[in-house]
């Protein structure tokens, strides 16, 4: 028996409710490899999701792998995110390359090196 992909059957309602009616977060400061970091621990009354999101988070986590931990769409928690992070309850960071480009002057001999073959 196949299982079903996380967040394709949650009611709509329920999607809805968790993000307050939203379908986009406020912006766009939030891509699949950004790592998040929880600033404060859970408090009572605090929505089950945010909750959930800062026990996970309590290390570098990458948006992805809070989507998934949560079981719902990267969408969906891209506006969960942005919301905690405009109360500060998280922060929020892209990971640094590990690389460096190649000096421009290098490309382009190698261009000029290819063409002439």
């Amino acid at each position: 028996m196949s299982r079903a992909r996380p967040g394709r059957d949650d009611s709509p309602d329920r999607l809805y409710t968790v993000t307050g009616g939203r379908s986009r977060a406020g912006s766009d400061s939030f891509d699949l490899v950004t790592l998040v970091v929880s600033e404060s621990d859970p408090v009572p009354g605090m929505q089950s999701e945010h909750a959930a999101i800062l026990r996970m988070c309590r290390f570098p986590t990458a948006v992805v792998e809070i989507a998934a931990g949560l079981g719902l769409p990267v969408s969906i928690t891209r506006i969960l995110l942005a919301d905690m992070q405009a109360t500060g309850r998280i922060s929020a960071r892209h990971p640094r390359p590990t690389y460096r480009l190649p000096d421009h002057d290098i490309l382009e001999q190698v261009l000029v090196g290819l063409r002439s073959l």
